[in-house]
């Protein structure tokens, strides 16, 4: 045993000798791998191992650190599938610096296109690693530029104006101040009342003083880029031998010990315990991928410690659903938040998670509900969300204690700031972003009454070009799915599928009831959009106890809108930009719409109507709902 011990020590020292003279050799062997030219692609000359073009043969270099020539001028890299333009390759200090494909060099008002810093390079496989500069006794820390929204002004000289700078992300920060950072950056240099909005890493060696940073540095930070490394061949090498020498000693030590073989059966049934265990645990590895592969979300990760504490061990529950319970918590800061936690039961809450944080993780809008931070440990999930005070719609407009109510004027306007939401996320993101699920339920007020879209647990991610998506099952929640989800001959499912659901929201919402309703005391009211609509064909007002003129002109549009929305095909349904518009427009100006053939006639038995819309429940992918806010 020994004797073998000896020996592979030995092994393993004169293999490592090896590496290291070849370490204090030229990199003659990296740039001639396989023999392959050096290829060039504009600026950027001697394109060499581990490097290769898209055009140069399998053989050279190294797929991991492939690199596109685009029209023969920019040599680009795709980071975490997002473009890059290569500035400089250091082969002697494995360095590589890229700008962001959004700066231009001489234009101030160009601005990044993703965020970016350098925890998204801490995941396993990752081909390059953030550079950090070696300094007189120590290591630089990186540098950032960062973006943040404040409640209100920040007087602080580390902090400077964004508007001064003419930056412009093409987000929305509405009745916010926006500031910009430069430097090295942590948590406790945030402001309370700010929050990041974006983060760009930099590697500018120029100005090194934030409290006399000016735009134009700003703008220099930003054009110089950011530098990342490679290990080289050898240190490669040595992990590869080091390995393997590792199994060998094993391999050494396990004859030694072969003797004892019979009484390895716990070691057995460890064994089969941890493959069960990683069987059970992929969907937490799919989080994981999915949380390190998208840069560009700007939600805090916190540890499962540290959601305990915001929420006293989970002492205020808000709410229960299907997918988990909700609880009040507190920040450091003082601002209140709803936590969600993930039921380990439901066996789609892995992707419910991926769904919403893929989703608002990386939107910020007035009536959309902000994710503010997630927590992932083995199987325990949890969502934080900003808390909403006035909890969700359905307490006020479907309260039957009849002492909750809101005026037809702020109905009115909930209804529009919820079809503003749905259209930001239609057409106002990178991405065409589908609920699945508005209901008055998944609409969360604010202290101000300010409605928030939230709950995208059903939600999908679609280019913006894409005008049909293909689905397999239904999805959202009964008396709001449209009905192409059931009835696949009336159109292909889209973003109409969401106007449908805000049509039948917005019903309830300007009648406050359901448009359900086996109990009304008339048979010709059991199912509202049919009686409304017949109602409104005939020239009849809708009665309305203390309602102005002006207040019954409001509901009456709301209406005709909504019976727009619900038409039968999707195609003759509005999108949601010009439901807005008919919103903000005069109700004179609006024509009924032709009476959807979903609709019933005034004598059809309610279970004929429950039976038409629920045909196919068994297929829909829908559970109940969290609750975010206060009961």
């Amino acid at each position: 045993m020994a004797r073998g011990l000896t020996f592979t020590a030995g092994v393993l020292a004169a293999l490592i000798a090896v590496v290291l003279v070849q370490e204090t050799c030229s990199d003659t062997a990296e740039v001639n791998d396989h023999h392959c030219p050096p290829s060039s692609c504009g600026n950027i000359h001697n394109i060499s191992y581990p490097f290769r073009l898209k055009s140069d043969p399998d053989i050279c270099g190294d797929s991991s650190y492939e690199l596109s020539c685009e029209s023969n001028r920019s040599t680009v890299l795709y980071l975490f599938a997002r473009k890059y333009h290569v500035q400089e390759i250091n082969y002697n200090k494995h360095t590589i610096r890229v700008v962001d494909s959004g700066i231009w060099k001489d234009n101030y008002f160009s601005f990044p296109s993703y965020s970016l810093n350098r925890y998204n390079f801490t995941q396993d496989g990752s081909a390059y690693t953030t550079y950090l500069r070696k300094t007189t006794g120590y290591t630089e820390l990186s540098r950032s530029v960062v973006l943040m929204s404040c409640e209100k002004p920040v007087n602080s000289l580390l902090y400077l104006d964004a508007s001064t700078c003419n930056i412009d992300s093409g987000k929305d920060f509405k009745k916010r101040y926006r500031y910009v950072k430069v430097g090295r950056t942590n948590a406790r240099d945030v402001e309370d009342s700010c929050k990041v909005e974006q983060m760009f890493l930099t590697s500018w060696p120029g100005n090194d003083d934030p409290i006399n940073t000016s735009c134009t540095d700003v703008h220099n930070e930003l054009v110089y880029g950011f530098e990342l490394s490679w290990p080289g061949r050898s240190q490669t090498l040595i992990l590869i031998i080091f390995e393997s020498l590792m199994i060998q000693l094993a391999a050494i030590i396990g004859l030694h010990f072969a003797a004892k073989i019979l009484l390895g059966g716990p070691c057995v049934i460890a064994f089969f315990i941890y493959k069960w265990r990683r069987r059970h645990l992929s969907m937490c590895d799919a989080i994981e991928n999915f949380l390190q592969s998208h840069n560009n979300l700007m939600p805090i990760r916190y540890s499962y410690s540290q959601t305990k504490k915001m929420t006293k061990c989970f002492k205020d529950k808000l709410g229960e659903g299907g997918y988990g319970s909700v609880y009040k918590g507190k920040l450091q800061s003082g601002h209140l938040v709803a936590i969600k936690m993930l039921s380990n039961k439901s066996k789609a809450n892995g992707q419910e998670f991926i769904n919403e944080v893929a989703t608002i993780g990386r939107i910020h809008h007035e009536n959309v509900v902000q994710l503010i931070g997630y927590c992932v440990e083995g199987r325990k999930r949890a969502l934080i969300y900003e808390f909403m005070p006035n909890s969700s719609l359905d307490k006020y407009i479907f309260s039957q204690e009849g002492n909750i109510s809101l005026s037809i004027e702020k109905t009115y306007n909930i209804s529009l700031g919820v079809a503003r939401g749905i259209e930001y996320l239609h057409r106002g993101c990178d991405m065409q972003i589908l609920h699945f699920d508005i209901k008055p339920h998944n609409i969360l007020l604010d202290e101000n009454f300010t409605p928030k879209v939230s709950d995208f647990g059903l939600a999908k991610l679609y280019p913006i070009d894409d005008s049909i998506v293909s689905l397999t099952a239904a999805r959202g929640t009964l008396g709001y799915i449209a009905p192409e989800l059931f009835y696949k001959n009336i159109g292909g499912v889209s973003y109409k599928a969401d106007v449908y659901s805000f049509g039948m929201l917005l019903l309830e919402t300007a009648s406050k009831r359901k448009n359900l309703n086996a109990s009304a005391e008339h048979s010709s009211q059991i199912y509202f959009p049919t009686w409304v609509y017949g109602q409104f064909n005939e020239g009849n007002d809708i009665e309305m106890e203390d309602a102005t003129e002006e207040e019954k002109k409001t509901v009456k549009k709301m209406i005709i809108v909504a019976l727009w929305c619900i038409q039968m095909k999707p195609s003759d349904r509005p999108s949601m930009n010009k439901v807005v518009e008919m919103l903000e427009g005069e109700v004179e100006c609006l024509q009924m719409p032709s009476k959807p053939f979903l609709l019933s006639s005034p004598k059809r038995p309610i279970g004929d109507v429950e039976d038409n819309l629920n045909s196919t429940s068994s297929s829909i992918q829908s559970g109940e709902s969290s609750q975010l806010t206060q009961n």
